[in-house]
């Protein structure tokens, strides 16, 4: 199996998913616009996309696919499936407790998201709304993440990487079709969220069946997989609802600030997600079921190389990504978002905030490559110390540099703790052992040095004036904004083949 291929079957999946995340944002922004009724649909989907995290992508993954991987490499298919038999029992009937709790408690959370709704007449009542109609989709979309975990222990990546395309369309039909029904419109956007997290667990079944891994859930607590997936679980919950901890501040913090601040933040937080999902999430996926099979192997030389692998794949295309982020933000967020209810100052605002993003791109995407690399020996304790350290770095700058640049400095506070997470846990995996560095780290850094260096030459030559992109039509800003990024892609690639780069230099194989 060529690893770099399956990198890039994912990274097509997980592009596909993000262009149509991009019309979606695109499309709430020119029918809803920026102010109280979208920070209420942002609030209230921020608690069930927390839980989402930690549940399923999360701790459930992260305690799970190793597990499984090692059911499945030394027990055979018939362990394996009456795991996940009692994993997606288990699962399911803490979403179903939790979910039904969610809703219940919704006018409480809305205090615990954004308690500075309550300033404005009708906002809090809005938000618990639409948390009530929203709270359920927790409880698909984990089972969904769990899903996808046993199909990428089986190399069937490509499904799982698409899924999130069906919520971005039932969202979208959602605020075309479904808009003018309700009252308020944007509560049609609750149901697009609710009606995409059954879709995307319904689309994981047959591919399971295809694989003899559809299993009826059960309940088994004497189980020893489970028992090992619970231990797991404790500390991975732990570890990432830290980050989840710090973005809910943030959004207190956003609230605090005025309106239209927790928008502008997520809409920029979108165009963040694009490369890191891209690079990050698709490397991470690939390399977890790999890692843990190298461990399961008690082969170190090969589990060392692969993060080396990894790591090199990851600046090598994280970084020129931050670059573009920084020269591109404001043409980017004029063509997708400003049209409608999206006005020019919601454009400015939002590029503030993408900006101190920017900066962080490189530190959120190795996060996502060095974690797996203790989670894939079901070392959870270290992952976890290191990610509430990262939220007080988080917040300590978060709290000091709100105040001097507003918003943007809870985006700037979020890529200085990503970038203290990703450098602390490379210093810890090489301290203790686990990776060593392969030779000709420093040649690749010079040249990649000199080719980011080319790109953001070309870049600003060529991006131009802030009034131009503004006062630009569709068309005129798609066009050049798509010639641009061609520039800048052909500059340097064209520069590294320059300097002896090839693409053959980073196939990698492994045994399936």
């Amino acid at each position: 199996m060529n690893l770099l291929r399956v990198v890039s079957t994912v990274s097509g999946m997980t592009l596909l998913s993000r262009i149509t995340g991009l019309a979606r944002e695109s499309i709430k922004a020119t029918v809803f616009g920026a102010g109280p009724a979208m920070d209420a649909f942002e609030a209230a989907f921020r608690l069930p996309n927390l839980l989402r995290r930690m549940f399923g992508e999360g701790a459930m993954s992260q305690a799970f696919v190793p597990i499984v991987a090692e059911y499945h490499r030394q027990r055979g298919a018939e362990a394996t499936r009456g795991l996940v038999a009692d994993a997606s029992g288990l699962l399911a009937l803490i979403l179903l407790v939790v979910s039904v709790a969610g809703v219940v408690a919704a006018p409480f959370l809305v205090y615990v998201l954004a308690s500075g709704f309550a300033a404005t007449p009708g906002k809090v009542e809005l938000t618990a709304q639409m948390i009530r109609i929203m709270f359920p989709y927790i409880f698909f979309v984990s089972l969904t993440a769990l899903a996808g975990g046993v199909l990428n222990v089986h190399r069937r990546f490509a499904v799982p990487a698409f899924t999130p395309v069906l919520l971005n369309l039932c969202v979208i039909g959602a605020a075309i079709y479904l808009a003018p029904y309700f009252d308020p419109p944007i509560v049609a956007l609750a149901w697009g969220v609710a009606l995409g997290g059954i879709a995307q667990l319904a689309f994981q079944l047959r591919p399971l069946a295809k694989i003899a891994m559809l299993a009826w859930p059960r309940v088994d607590w004497r189980d020893p997989g489970v028992r090992r997936v619970l231990r797991a679980m404790g500390p991975a919950v732990v570890g990432v609802s830290a980050a989840q901890i710090s973005a809910l501040i943030n959004t207190q913090l956003a609230a605090w600030l005025g309106d239209g601040r927790i928008s502008w933040i997520t809409y920029a937080d979108r165009l963040m997600e694009f490369p890191s999902a891209l690079l990050g999430v698709a490397l991470g996926t690939v390399l977890l079921p790999s890692l843990a099979k190298h461990h399961s192997d008690a082969n170190p030389r090969e589990y060392s190389a692969l993060l080396d692998w990894g790591l090199r794949l990851a600046c090598l295309a994280a970084l020129p990504a931050a670059v573009a982020l920084w020269f591109l933000a404001l043409p980017m967020i004029v063509t997708l978002y400003q049209y409608g209810h999206f006005s020019v100052n919601d454009a400015l605002r939002t590029r503030e905030a993408l900006l101190g993003y920017s900066f962080g791109l490189l530190g959120i995407v190795l996060v996502k490559i060095l974690a797996p690399g203790f989670y894939a020996r079901q070392m959870m304790k270290t992952p976890v110390k290191i990610a509430f350290a990262s939220v007080l770095v988080t917040q300590a700058f978060a709290l000091t540099l709100m105040w001097r640049i507003g918003h943007a400095g809870l985006t700037l506070a979020t890529s200085i703790g990503a970038t203290f997470n990703a450098a602390l846990l490379c210093f810890l995996l090489v301290r203790r052992g686990l990776y060593v560095p392969q030779p000709g780290w420093g040649p690749f850094a010079a040249r990649l040095v000199v080719a980011l260096g080319v790109l953001g030459v070309v870049l600003w030559l060529i991006v131009g004036s802030a009034d131009a992109w503004l006062a630009a039509g569709l068309w005129h800003r798609l066009a050049r904004l798509a010639g641009t990024i061609f520039a800048g892609v052909l500059a340097y690639f064209a520069t590294l083949y320059a300097l002896g780069f090839r693409l053959r230099d980073f196939n990698r194989s492994e045994e399936h």
